[in-house]
């Protein structure tokens, strides 16, 4: 586990790193993306057709790029809110024969040009899984059931064939499928109260894998430490009452259990110290899963159920409204934020079985498109970071470190959870080095650190910082990127001002 020891500015801060104790597998869908039908997310973003950047299915070559260089294992769609008025039986087929309708989520028309058949295609060119909420609002459990048949079922049966006169012949065998969105929200269509919810959930929950046993389902939560989800929780994780089996059945209907969190400041401090919050959010599910498991007499051979947090991201609604296409400008400051979000999975690697940054692209996103090319914000870089050497397993590590002692955002973070200025998370990859990532969130102070069982000779060191904590990447000037560079090892390290690090080594 990771361990926090507060020591007073002035004192000698310490990072002990333990690489033979290994406390979780890292799943990898923890560095999952999410593409709405929400401003240009999708036109515009990934789809841009008549675009000279665009292949021949309209698909953007630059964004696919992008995807494939952060290894995105898992795209959720279509929503988000959009998903609460969506009908998929308008988006396949022929173009000329789909309806434009009403967006009710975000106020605007969708064409439907580009619709599930249009996904499941740019998912392999992208070489990525998709993950489809299902509309739990004005949609039907006919609907859900069709949509799955369509794009699971190898059968004689309607929207299989459908599926293939639309001119695929075999099933996507779509795996992961969410049971709605913020269903508990004022802004949703057709709001739920937590019991109304629960009871419906529970019964899509048991046609949907009576049609297909092998799906992975998703529970709508809220921010993991609210009563609705202890409500659905106690109500749908359940064991012997589905009809599906006896307790020699190895799989319950709920796989995993979705919470959602945005932060945001316009202060930097609570703004970079805010993703501890949803450290504490998935601390306080999995303590609710495990509620409803024992509350509930789930047999232990049941395999235990995951936190898929499937919207997570540094947003003002206020500063960006999603109503203009929340078109999010990051600074340094959020780029440590999205930082310590990260880590704070690897930390909450056991709980943790899938996280999906809302949005992939345009929309509150690290990526943006430009007629001419893409401009990587900020928040692009500790992801790529991420995405690319935080994998494998999360290690043991205790840090020693000052602590902002001042207001966080949310107030409630200051008695529930440390905030050090050196937040950290390390891990041990199959490739044999250690990757310890470490966010200095001070604005001022540089900290010279002892590091404690870090045995080699080079180090790969990786840095993302700027000049203060306001820069911005725009279309021609990009003030925050990666500085590489290595070390011996040998001594203490600096960890530099308002700067995300990578130190990277090969195990002894």
């Amino acid at each position: 586990m990771a361990t926090f020891t507060r020591i007073e500015e002035g004192e000698t801060s310490s990072i002990s790193i333990h690489p033979s104790n290994k406390i979780a597998k890292i799943d990898d869908n923890i560095y999952g993306g999410f593409t709405e039908h929400m401003g240009r997310c999708i036109y515009g973003g990934i789809y841009d057709p008549g675009n000279p950047l665009s292949d021949e299915n309209g698909f953007r070559k630059d964004v696919i790029d992008a995807f494939k260089e952060l290894n995105v294992p898992v795209v959720r769609y279509p929503g988000g809110n959009f998903c609460a008025t969506y009908n998929w039986l308008d988006g396949v087929g022929p173009r000329e024969n789909r309806p434009s309708r009403p967006e009710l989520a975000w106020i605007g028309t969708e064409t439907n040009e580009f619709g599930t058949d249009e996904f499941m295609k740019w998912c392999e060119v992208v070489g990525t899984e998709p993950y489809i909420c299902l509309n739990m609002g004005t949609g039907t459990l006919a609907e859900a059931l069709g949509w799955l048949e369509y794009c699971n079922s190898d059968r004689n049966t309607y929207y299989a064939n459908m599926r293939r006169k639309n001119g695929r012949e075999k099933p996507y065998n779509v795996k992961y499928w969410a049971l709605g969105n913020e269903c508990w929200g004022a802004w949703q269509v057709e709001q739920m109260t937590k019991e109304d919810y629960a009871k419906k959930a529970y019964q899509w929950a048991k046609a949907l894998k009576l049609l297909d046993p092998s799906i992975t389902l998703i529970l709508c939560g809220e921010t993991g430490f609210s009563s609705w989800d202890y409500y659905v929780l106690k109500e749908c994780v359940k064991w012997d009452v589905h009809g599906l089996g006896t307790e020699s059945t190895t799989k319950s209907l709920i796989d995993m259990h979705s919470i959602h969190i945005y932060t945001a400041s316009n202060e930097h401090l609570p703004n970079a110290t805010a993703p501890r919050a949803a450290e504490h959010a998935i601390k306080m599910a999995s303590s609710l899963i495990d509620l409803a498991r024992i509350e509930n007499k789930v047999p232990e051979t049941v395999p235990r159920q995951k936190i898929c947090f499937d919207e997570w991201n540094v947003w003002d609604p206020i500063r960006a409204p999603g109503e203009e296409g929340a078109e999010e400008k990051y600074t340094l400051s959020d780029a440590l934020a999205v930082a310590v979000w990260l880590n704070a999975f690897i930390r909450q690697a056991k709980d943790v079985g899938m996280a999906n940054i809302a949005q992939s692209v345009n929309v509150i996103s690290p990526l943006m498109t430009t007629k001419d090319g893409l401009v990587k914000q900020t928040i692009w870089w500790p992801l790529l970071l991420f995405s690319k050497y935080m994998r494998g397993h999360t290690i043991a590590l205790n840090v020693k470190a000052p602590e902002y002692g001042g207001q966080t955002k949310p107030r409630w973070i200051r008695a529930a959870i440390e905030t050090p200025y050196l937040d950290c998370s390390a891990t041990v990859g199959d490739d044999g080095f250690v990757n310890l990532a470490v966010a200095n969130v001070h604005e001022e102070n540089d900290y010279e650190v002892a590091l404690d069982g870090l045995q080699a000779d080079k180090v790969e060191v990786y840095v993302v910082s700027g000049d203060n904590v306001s820069v911005t990447n725009t279309d021609g000037a990009q003030k925050v990127g990666i500085k590489e560079s290595s070390w011996d090892g040998k001594g203490k390290y600096t960890f530099g001002k308002h700067s995300f690090t990578l130190l990277r080594w090969k195990r002894a």
